[in-house]
């Protein structure tokens, strides 16, 4: 086998395993997010004070459930954490560069599409999703049109859904 030939079936067995890790940890995150006291919606609204949301995730972070908003203020992007439990902002970092910022740059291009909020798309999810729990929400433009994912969790369950914007 030739150097190159190897790298296939290397990398596929490391896109495997990287994909089940994510997968485990966003189920954790989602599992954590449903016996959160603060939603998603509700912490989409505490941040709104740090600029324009333009995405959100509860997310594990050392063990730690976090809701995780990315904001658009003066052109510039920064993540804010809410705090799950109480729905305060904890603190907010901008978002300079990295995959972040490439992440924020076309959650914006899909926000400035949208001709509703992120909070209403979310509220517009659940309603059409009984007993389900928000997640997350991540926008994106599809065929020229901005739609936002939406992550639910139910019990065990998770799922995406698409939601106009």
């Amino acid at each position: 086998m030739t150097m190159k030939a190897w790298h296939v079936p290397v990398l596929a067995v490391a896109a495997v395993c990287l994909g089940t890790t994510l997968a485990a940890q966003d189920k954790e995150a989602a599992n954590a997010a449903l016996s959160a006291r603060v939603s998603l919606a509700r912490g989409l609204a505490a941040s709104a004070s740090q600029g324009r949301p333009i995405s959100a995730k509860f997310e594990m972070d050392e063990g730690k459930l976090e809701l995780s908003v990315y904001t658009m203020k003066g052109g510039k992007f920064f993540e804010v954490s809410v705090d799950p439990d109480s729905g305060a902002v904890v603190k907010t970092e901008p978002i300079a560069d990295g995959e972040d910022y490439t992440a924020a740059q076309s959650q914006s291009a899909a926000m400035a599409r949208a001709k509703v909020s992120l909070r209403a798309a979310v509220q517009n999810a659940l309603r059409a999703n009984a007993g389900y729990r928000a997640v997350s929400v991540t926008p994106q433009l599809k065929d020229g049109h901005a739609v936002d994912e939406v992550a639910l969790a139910k019990g065990e369950e998770l799922k995406t859904v698409s939601v106009p914007l």
